[in-house]
């Protein structure tokens, strides 16, 4: 699973279900959130880690065309990825309690299929419905409306 967050906001604006952690289930992701975004990407920063998918050419070339600048983590710092490493945490136990988003058979998926259906559930209720103690207690979707009504978004 990859996921592309939103640091501002701890949106969830990208994500991709796979068997393998491949350069094309990351760059699937960023181009996920691309298009969520709907904007002129250029200045943004993605940070990731150091995995092999992150430092492949397609990757590189994905962030390069949309004008974002690469930020890789060091080698074993798992403090450079605390955002990351959490939210895969809460996706990893959350997905098998969540009742909106568990399978008729339990939360048992019989293959990806299913788990990206799944995991589409369980986005939409990260980002609309779950309450984050870093936003004061918000959802994503609050902060990101609060943000854009209120003017800051055309300022900035």
């Amino acid at each position: 699973m990859a996921f592309i967050v939103d640091v501002f906001s701890r949106r969830l604006v990208g994500w991709k279900a796979s068997r393998s952690m491949t350069a094309s289930l990351v760059v699937d992701a960023l181009n996920m959130a691309a298009w969520t975004r709907h904007t002129d990407l250029n200045g943004l920063i993605c940070h990731t880690d150091a995995g092999a998918q992150y430092t492949s050419v397609s990757y590189t070339d994905r962030i390069d065309e949309l004008g974002v600048s690469a930020s890789i983590g060091t080698v074993g710092d798992s403090f450079d990825n605390a955002m990351a490493e959490s939210v895969m945490g809460i996706f990893k136990t959350e997905l098998h309690r969540n009742p909106a988003v568990l399978a008729d058979n339990g939360g048992h998926w019989k293959g990806l299929d299913d788990l990206e259906i799944a995991t589409c559930a369980w986005v939409s209720w990260f980002n609309e419905e779950r309450l984050h103690g870093e936003l004061n207690d918000r959802t994503p979707f609050e902060v990101e409306d609060e943000y854009y009504r209120s003017g800051q978004a055309r300022a900035a």
